[in-house]
């Protein structure tokens, strides 16, 4: 049984400039073919540089593509999967102060929280409901969102480029 095709969206939020190329490679081995991002001045964080880039590939990739980027100093991005036969979609929210975020989407890119994961956060809260929110909204990344949405605005204009990962 192989893997479907799906796609998504590499948002580079902030990368210093010596950082830029190192990213390019990093998503190339990962998709098997030469990338070349447009980058631009990313406004709420002078010096910094922002790039999106869409791609296609087999099913995991998206997961594939944040392990590669993780983990550098001053990046922020998002990976993002498209739902695709059999399999949902995912986002990976990714901070220097907060690390990695992963959740599941669903077709209309709504974070969709396990039933264990809500049982979790009962049994946590114990009868304390600020226990409980604060449980939920670790399971949902607000604290991603909250630091992520204002490097999100900077970009509404940008061009996207598709890349098709060689099979």
């Amino acid at each position: 049984m192989s893997a479907s095709m799906t796609r998504g969206v590499i948002y580079i939020h902030s990368a210093s400039a010596a950082l830029c190329p190192h990213l390019e490679w990093a998503i190339q081995e990962v998709l098997g073919q030469p990338v070349k991002m447009d980058w631009s001045d990313q406004h709420v964080a002078p010096g910094l540089r922002r790039a999106e880039i869409t791609w296609t590939g087999l099913q995991g990739t998206g997961a594939s593509l944040a392990t590669a980027m993780r983990g550098w100093q001053h990046l922020r991005f998002e990976v993002t999967e498209d739902p695709s036969e059999g399999c949902d979609g995912s986002r990976w929210s990714f901070t220097p102060d907060l690390g990695i975020f992963h959740a599941t989407v669903d077709v209309a890119g709504n974070i969709m929280v396990s039933e264990e994961r809500i049982r979790w956060a009962y049994e946590k809260g114990d009868g304390n409901a600020s226990v409980f929110f604060q449980e939920m909204s670790v399971a949902l990344g607000e604290a991603w969102d909250e630091e992520l949405e204002p490097f999100r605005h900077a970009g509404d204009d940008a061009p996207v480029r598709w890349l098709n990962q060689v099979v």
